[in-house]
């Protein structure tokens, strides 16, 4: 684009991501060791009762629990690295460790239900007897309830608190695990009552279940690795942001993106092409300041300042070493070069209009022949206009 603009960019300093990151990090890691302890504690229960039991519906919730398990780790790696500071190869931060961490979630989870899913089908087809849980079979899928709808409000409470996708994304994991319990539960119970598939059924249903989960987790960080935006409700957020600060015109263009639990911003703005540019910096920081004050998740904001009328592309205007040399040029010719500093150049749409800055002691002086110089400047290619400012 032909537009005349600035840029301005601003990452966390190391001062803010130390307030919020170790806090953050913490809270993921004393949830998610937590969440570990539970399912290993709860895999080697349903595992082994679901053996010992005869239950196909706890061993399919054994696996199911023990995919958690590898999970918890995978959580915590990501989370330790994805907290760390940007650097020269990772200029945007480590966030996206975190994307990928839930994509690798989101396929074991898939591969489990496959395990699952083939397993029990293939009894159907060879007509392998089924086996009958026993009585023993409701207290272990029971247990399972318990603790993994314990986990999913201990996990959910600190996703909130931190804004946290990896987080929520193991929080419901951990309500999966529940309700497939509660599918268990309900299998043997039947299973009990006479109905001799409805524990396999619970089995097939419990790896429907976590295939469910997987997908979404898999289609939900591919949306973020491929750099989709942020939902509307946050966009529009942003966009008010923006337009409140005085001077600014209107938000021409903004683009989001998310990575990891962090987001990110470039925004577009226009402002008069009058003002200077310590104007149009302290508003596009204002805007950033605005934008981030908005949206939490938002940790960095590229703010682009452009002038209002460049809607059309200009080319072909002279710039300024060649117009001052033009100035400079007729202002010797009329005797007048000591009567006038360097002028201000404004790029409007169709040409450039400058403005003379006069010492005042000339024009009183000199007035005529100082408007004659103006007439003649304006006569220049792609001078639209000349306006005087007279300096003490």
């Amino acid at each position: 684009m032909g537009h005349n603009h600035s840029h301005h960019h601003h990452h966390a300093q190391p001062g803010e991501t130390q307030e919020l990151n170790p806090e953050r990090y913490q809270a993921t890691r004393r949830v998610t060791i937590a969440g570990a302890l539970t399912n290993a504690f709860l895999a080697l229960a349903q595992l082994l009762g679901g053996w010992l039991t005869h239950s196909a519906g706890l061993v399919a919730d054994g696996f199911h629990t023990l995919s958690d398990l590898t999970s918890d780790f995978v959580v915590l790696f990501a989370a330790k690295k994805a907290h760390e500071e940007a650097d020269d190869e990772h200029p945007y931060g480590h966030g996206r460790i975190e994307t990928l961490a839930t994509t690798m979630l989101g396929g074991l989870l898939l591969a489990v239900a496959f395990t699952v899913f083939v397993d029990v089908v293939e009894r159907f087809l060879f007509e392998q007897p089924l086996p009958q849980p026993t009585k023993m079979a409701l207290l272990f899928a029971s247990l399972g309830i318990i603790l993994k709808e314990g986990l999913y409000r201990y996990t959910i409470k600190t996703a909130d608190k931190f804004k946290s996708d990896m987080l929520r994304a193991n929080a419901w994991h951990h309500r999966s695990d529940a309700l497939s319990s509660i599918l268990v539960f309900i299998g043997v119970a039947v299973s009990l009552s006479g109905f001799v598939y409805a524990d396999s059924i619970a089995a097939v249903l419990v790896a429907l279940l976590i295939g469910k989960i997987g997908f979404d987790l898999v289609y939900n960080s591919a949306q973020q690795l491929i750099d989709s935006a942020l939902d509307e409700e946050t966009v529009a957020r942003i966009k008010t942001a923006s337009n409140t600060v005085d001077g600014v015109v209107d938000v021409h263009e903004l683009r989001t993106r998310k990575s990891g639990s962090s987001a990110f911003a470039d925004v577009r703005i226009q402002v008069s092409p009058r003002i200077s540019i310590s104007e149009g910096h302290q508003i596009s920081e204002t805007v950033r300041h605005e934008i981030m004050q908005a949206v939490q998740e938002v940790t960095d904001v590229v703010v682009h300042t452009e002038a209002e009328y460049h809607h059309e592309e200009v080319h072909g205007l002279p710039l300024r070493q060649e117009l001052v040399e033009r100035v400079t040029e007729l202002a010797t010719e009329a005797g007048l070069a000591a009567s006038i500093d360097e002028p201000t150049l404004h790029y409007l749409n169709n040409g450039v209009e400058i403005e003379l800055r006069v010492k005042s002691s000339s024009f009183t002086s000199n007035a005529d022949g100082i408007n004659e110089l103006a007439e003649k400047i304006k006569t220049l290619p792609g001078v639209l206009n000349t306006s005087m400012v007279l300096l003490p």
